[in-house]
């Protein structure tokens, strides 16, 4: 019996600073609709899916970068879009700003992605861990990158579960910048990958590497699908969205890192693969038999903490 998930990478394209969540979600609710038609079973969307990407503006007032944040999943405004879900009998996965209490009564805020069952029900929740950017204003920059300032690093770890008849691992954005992810993934049997992300086609502190961006992209998603015998699917927010460009390129990686679809613009588009879970076997009983060949007990300057840690 063969594990074969249709996958539909949901590109998006920009998200307007006054775009009301009812337009994101609408739009979102099309490409999962033309996805389902094209016998998808699983649809990925971005990071911050909801709103445009809010961090590259400073705010010093609380309630104005509240405003971009969800206290409830679904939310009112997200309901719509699970309730297509259950319509369809189709799973997804997208990314949101997360605001929550915790048991000791502190305001917490994280950069959250889920995966959702073709029930509505929540299998798997992620909080960004490599959380990028600065802290402060620095007006020097065309334009700011301050999710250090608007969200704490995770606290999930990073988990991988049961689900889709598969061993489902998120990650989001920057998280795919560092093998360290998508080993975690696999030393717990991940078998799909699956990540959003909002990529500037212009990197600030180093504008030499900006004809760079593209290719980084593809080569850290393709190394981890390789190196670790995943699927990988890396979903953009891509375009020109409020002056700043967004890289796309979203894609359907195989396990052996080869590039099996891929979105053309950057607007709203689906890429889409059939991806049979078995071909993971592949590389994970072979090169990458872990173990076979891993050595952990001489990777131990990887967890140690060092003054410039």
């Amino acid at each position: 019996m063969t594990r074969t998930l249709v996958i539909a990478a949901a590109q998006m394209g920009p998200i307007a600073r006054d775009e009301p969540r009812s337009s994101a979600v609408a739009r979102m609710i099309a490409l999962m609709g033309e996805a389902a038609a094209r016998g998808a079973h699983l649809v990925v969307f971005p990071e911050l899916a909801l709103t445009t990407f809010f961090p590259r503006w400073f705010m010093d007032n609380q309630a104005e970068i509240d405003a971009y944040f969800e206290t409830h999943m679904p939310s009112e405004a997200t309901q719509p879009l699970f309730d297509a879900a259950r319509r369809l009998g189709v799973g997804f996965s997208f990314g949101y700003a997360e605001k929550l209490m915790d048991a000791e009564g502190r305001t917490r805020r994280f950069n959250t992605s889920i995966l959702v069952g073709p029930d509505g029900a929540v299998l798997s929740k992620y909080r960004k861990i490599h959380l990028p950017g600065h802290w402060d204003e620095e007006p020097w920059r065309a334009f700011q990158h301050l999710e250090k300032r608007y969200f704490e690093r995770g606290d999930l770890g990073f988990p991988v579960a049961d689900a889709l008849g598969g061993r489902v691992g998120l990650c989001i954005c920057n998280d795919r910048r560092w093998p360290e992810t998508f080993r975690m993934l696999a030393l717990q049997r991940a078998e799909l990958v699956l990540l959003g992300y909002n990529t500037p086609q212009h990197y600030p502190p180093a504008p030499e590497h900006d004809h760079l961006q593209d290719f980084h992209n593809h080569l850290v998603m393709q190394a981890g699908a390789y190196q670790n015998g995943t699927w990988v699917v890396g979903v953009a927010k891509a375009g020109r969205e409020e002056g700043c460009d967004l890289i796309g390129g979203s894609c359907i990686i195989a396990p052996t890192g080869e590039i099996v679809a891929q979105c053309a613009g950057l607007g709203d588009e689906l890429a889409i693969a059939e991806c049979d879970l078995d071909r993971c076997r592949e590389i994970q009983d072979n090169i990458f038999n872990f173990p076979a060949h891993r050595q952990p007990g001489e990777y131990g300057l990887l967890t140690e903490i060092t003054p410039d840690s």
